[in-house]
């Protein structure tokens, strides 16, 4: 029973390795047919932002190690902030402005979708998946998140790269929290591929299918991903209380508490953080 165990165990951890770079291989191939065939030059720069934010920043989080679990709290945090503000500025405006009605059910759709999804998620662990419940989490936010790019794209080519950009902004803190989470388990990172890949793959598809741009369409859209966005940053804040996986990290004797004290304020600044990014972006190019 044991050695049978064992194998399975190994047969997922190669297969989660081979479904990143299959992953990968889909990337390219749809990146060369969605130029050649449609140019869609902006969604193909986003998608391949995403990826290289999150791949360039999983490889960090296997150097960096799993030594102190403040660098968990940054990276969550900065992901969160990020989100939350992008969700707030570049999706709930025009939500409302198309369609107030539409777009303040599309927000609450989002939102309960996001719950749905991610509680009803958790019976994937009793599966014989080859993904841990980390990456599959990070996969199903990243398919989200190219959908919502290549509808938007799709029906509105005018818009700039920002909003697409300000949506992927978090992969990167993502990436490198859940390296350094896979890394202690000893998983192989490179199932973080699947989700890199992820992004780019479901936002050409999407584009592809060129969904129609009528305004209470567009309301929905954007109410929709500005639900999803913000239950998943609420998902990532960085929680440092009794029961959280940052509590586990740190323990609960005397002097853990203190660390948790201290944690809980990096928790603040690097939310504040990841929203003044998103911020300076805005200012960037307004």
């Amino acid at each position: 029973m044991g050695v049978n165990n064992q194998r399975t165990e190994v047969n997922n951890l190669s297969g989660a390795a081979w479904l990143g770079v299959g992953a990968t291989v889909a990337l390219v191939a749809l990146t060369a047919y969605g130029l050649a065939v449609h140019p869609v030059p902006k969604v193909v720069g986003i998608g391949w932002v995403a990826f290289v934010a999150m791949a360039g920043a999983a490889l960090l989080g296997v150097r960096t190690g799993f030594d102190h679990p403040r660098g968990l709290v940054w990276g969550y945090g900065l992901a969160s902030g990020m989100m939350v503000t992008s969700a707030a500025v570049f999706l709930v405006p025009p939500a409302i402005g198309h369609d107030p009605t539409v777009g303040g059910f599309g927000v609450a759709l989002g939102l309960l979708a996001g719950f749905a999804a991610h509680t009803l998620g958790h019976r994937a662990l009793h599966l014989d998946l080859p993904l841990d419940h980390t990456a599959l989490e990070i996969t199903a936010h990243a398919l989200s998140a190219g959908v919502i790019i290549g509808v938007v794209y799709s029906s509105m080519p005018a818009l700039g790269p920002l909003l697409g950009l300000a949506i992927v902004s978090h992969k990167g803190p993502a990436g490198y929290a859940a390296a350094r989470r896979l890394s202690h388990q000893g998983k192989p990172v490179s199932m973080l591929l699947l989700p890199a890949s992820g992004v780019g793959i479901a936002a050409l598809v999407a584009t592809l299918l060129h969904v129609p741009g009528s305004p209470p369409i567009q309301a929905a859209v954007f109410g929709f991903a500005a639900g999803i966005f913000l239950h998943v940053a609420m998902d990532f804040l960085p929680r440092c209380e009794t029961g959280s996986e940052i509590y586990d990290l740190v323990g609960g004797s005397e002097g853990d508490h203190a660390l948790l004290d201290r944690l809980r304020a990096h928790a603040v600044v690097s939310t504040a953080v990841g929203a003044l990014v998103v911020f300076g972006a805005w200012l960037a190019v307004a």
